[in-house]
């Protein structure tokens, strides 16, 4: 499925803080433990409220074992499918430490993105990462290639602990009363074709959805902190979709 990329007028922070939240999976180079050299493998992907990326792996896997022998590592965000020439196309790469994330708000986020997970998410040999960013590089297609800062890929989340606490409960609110929303937001406002649009996670900036392997990413008319102020985003959003 092959959904419209943004309007290539948005700045680079924005359109890099999109791509890792349109993400389902990226390529995460670790140093090899051994060698040294970089090592790279496919990981699924999720965000914390904060944009940090989050993903789940086994220490069993040669990336695991590098990490727990050096933290340093990268993952590429690539958004170039459906192009004749991917070399147009926008990707980021993004940089820092991975770290053990024993949340089970962060377990929740990833598994309701990526619910194939659940299978083995619970296994001993199992952990939730994320990288702690430190910076990134952007490449928005030819000429247009930026580094960025923690400030420029971060989303803020301190006044906002109300909206975090009650996320999974609009989640399955969304789904499970307001399908029709979801599938409004993905085909109205976003120009994505039909499927089976699922509201998989929000923080203060918008919203995010899922279909198959194709990730969407939804901006509130305005920031929000609490459940109320997402719930009258949301609503503005839907009468906007229908009018």
């Amino acid at each position: 499925m092959t959904v419209p990329q943004h309007d290539e007028h948005i700045t680079p922070a924005k359109w890099s803080r999109d791509i890792m939240r349109r993400a389902l999976k990226g390529s995460l180079a670790t140093l090899h433990r051994e060698t040294g050299y970089p090592y790279a493998s496919l990981v699924t992907i999720a965000a914390l409220p904060d944009g940090s990326p989050l993903t789940l792996i086994s220490t069993l896997a040669e990336h695991t074992k590098n990490i727990l022998n050096d933290p340093r590592a990268s993952i590429l965000f690539d958004e170039t499918g459906g192009r004749g020439d991917p070399l147009e196309g926008a990707r980021l790469s993004v940089f820092g430490t991975m770290e053990v994330v024993s949340d089970p708000a962060a377990r929740a986020r990833f598994l309701t993105r990526n619910p194939s997970a659940e299978m083995y998410a619970d296994f001993d040999d199992f952990a939730f990462y994320q990288l702690r960013v430190e910076g990134a590089h952007f490449v928005g297609g030819f000429g247009r290639i930026n580094d960025l800062t923690v400030q420029d890929l971060k989303t803020g989340i301190t006044d906002a602990e109300a909206l975090i606490e009650a996320e999974a409960d609009i989640v399955e609110h969304m789904n499970e009363d307001h399908a029709d929303a979801v599938q409004l937001y993905a085909t109205k406002l976003l120009g994505a074709p039909e499927g089976n649009w699922r509201f998989v996670s929000c923080d203060p900036e918008g919203c995010d959805l899922v279909s198959g392997e194709t990730g969407l990413r939804l901006d509130f008319p305005q920031r929000v902190t609490t459940p109320q102020a997402v719930r009258k985003a949301l609503v503005e959003l839907v009468q906007t979709a229908r009018g």
